[in-house]
């Protein structure tokens, strides 16, 4: 009887091993097609991968998230997120022909407003080398619960000084490339000088932060040259 037990058992287990494995299931998740991508790209779904210059291709990228719109401050707005190596930063703003405002953004902790809102890309019909806009904003910083951090002037200015052919990782393409001075009474909130390349319908090939456009899940009216 237990040499039957043994037997029956040791069949199981056969079978068992034989068994087919659990079929991987793709998780829940919204997803969204393009049919065509703004001037100044912001539509939901529209996703970029970046690393910093210099860095090998294949290292942890940084990934900015279009999420679409949402209130900030009582106005409506769209949202931006740039995530990767433990960073987190959204951003709000409101797009349209006049331009792209920064009304404020957060980061974990703390809340940034603007007022006025801070003008980051100008007319699209303004586009050319030598324009120039500037502006400046009261800037409050508050925390998780709401507690006034911090007040202070920001004053800005952004010069397009050139359009070049740049190689990133991602491709070939024509750029604006942007210089942007501030200077702020907030302890130095934002460095002094920074340049950023900026393509039509496609968005930062290389942001303010140094970093550079590795990837993105759409196609844009603007394509980089193909590669040999």
């Amino acid at each position: 009887m237990n040499r039957l037990l043994l037997a029956s058992a040791l069949a199981l287990v056969a079978l068992a091993g034989c068994a087919p494995a659990p079929t991987a299931r793709p998780p829940v998740q919204a997803s969204t097609s393009f049919n065509s991508v703004s001037f100044y790209p912001y539509e939901t779904g529209l996703t970029l991968t970046y690393l910093p210059e210099g860095e090998p291709q294949g290292s942890l990228p940084y990934v900015l998230r279009a999420l679409g719109p949402t209130i900030f401050k009582g106005q409506s707005v769209h949202a931006f997120q740039m995530t990767g190596r433990g960073a987190e930063q959204t951003w709000y703003r409101t797009v349209d022909a006049s331009g792209v405002k920064l009304l404020g953004f957060t980061k974990p902790g703390v809340t940034v407003s603007l007022e006025p809102a801070w003008l980051e890309l100008p007319p699209q019909n303004a586009w050319k080398v030598g324009y120039a806009w500037q502006g400046q904003s009261t800037a409050t910083v508050v925390d998780v619960s709401g507690k006034e951090k911090a007040r202070g002037t920001l004053q800005y200015r952004y010069d397009v000084q050139d359009r070049r052919e740049v190689k990133t990782p991602a491709g070939t393409f024509q750029v604006w490339v942007i210089t942007r001075r501030m200077s702020d009474d907030l302890g130095g909130l934002f460095p002094d000088v920074q340049q950023s390349y900026f393509v039509p319908y496609l968005g930062d090939v290389k942001t303010y932060e140094g970093l550079l456009l590795t990837g993105r899940n759409f196609q844009s009216a603007v394509e980089p040259a193909r590669r040999p």
